[in-house]
C-alpha cells in the first residue's frame, strides 16, 4: 500500500517529466527525450527500456531511439545487471555538466545546419544581386541573408570561446 509521501514522491515525478518534455519538444530535441531524461533523473536505481516504456505509456520503440539520442549527448549511460539480457539506462554521473556539453553540441549543431543553409542560399542571392535590374526586395532578402551571417559567425565564435567552454566545465 503507498503511503502519502510515496504519493506525492509520485505526483512530483509525473509533474516533472511532462514539463521535462514540454521543454525538450521547445528546444527541438521531441518530447520523448525530455520525458526520458526527467524520469530517470528522478529514479535512484538503473531502469530498463520496458519499465520506461510502461510508467511513461510509449512504446519500447520509441524509447529506444530518444534513449539513444540521450546516450549519444553523453546525458544517459547504459547500465547492466548481471544475468539479465535487458539494457538498463541512467542519467550521467555529472548530469550538469553533461547537460551543459550536450545542449552546447546541439546548439553548436543547429548552427552548422543553419551556416549551411544561408551559404548555399547567399550563392544564389549572390548571383542575382548583380544583376543591375535586381529587385529592391531582392536586395532586402540579400542584405538580410548578409547580416544573419554575421549574427551566424558572431555566435559561432561565441561557442568556441575558451572562456565559456572553461566555465561550461566548471
Amino acid at each position: 500500500m503507498k503511503t502519502t509521501s510515496d504519493n506525492v514522491v509520485d505526483e512530483v515525478r509525473r509533474r516533472l517529466t511532462e514539463v521535462g518534455g514540454r521543454t525538450s519538444q521547445d528546444l527541438g530535441l521531441g518530447r520523448i527525450v525530455g520525458q526520458i531524461l526527467v524520469y530517470l533523473y528522478l529514479r535512484e536505481a538503473q531502469t530498463s527500456l520496458d519499465q520506461i516504456g510502461h510508467d511513461l505509456g510509449l512504446s519500447k520503440a520509441a524509447v529506444s531511439i530518444a534513449a539513444r539520442q540521450l546516450e549519444n549527448l553523453g546525458l544517459l549511460r547504459r547500465a547492466w545487471k548481471k544475468g539479465d539480457r535487458k539494457t538498463y539506462y541512467r542519467t550521467a554521473d555529472d548530469i550538469a555538466s553533461a547537460l551543459q556539453q550536450g545542449l552546447l553540441a546541439f546548439v553548436a549543431q543547429k548552427i552548422q545546419a543553419v551556416a549551411c543553409e544561408l551559404d548555399n542560399v547567399n550563392g544564389k542571392l549572390e548571383e542575382v544581386v548583380k544583376d543591375a535590374n535586381a529587385s529592391s526586395e531582392t536586395q532586402f532578402v540579400y542584405s538580410r541573408v548578409q547580416r544573419a551571417k554575421v549574427l551566424r559567425d558572431r555566435l559561432s565564435s561565441l561557442l568556441d570561446n575558451p572562456i565559456l567552454k572553461f566555465f561550461i566545465k566548471s
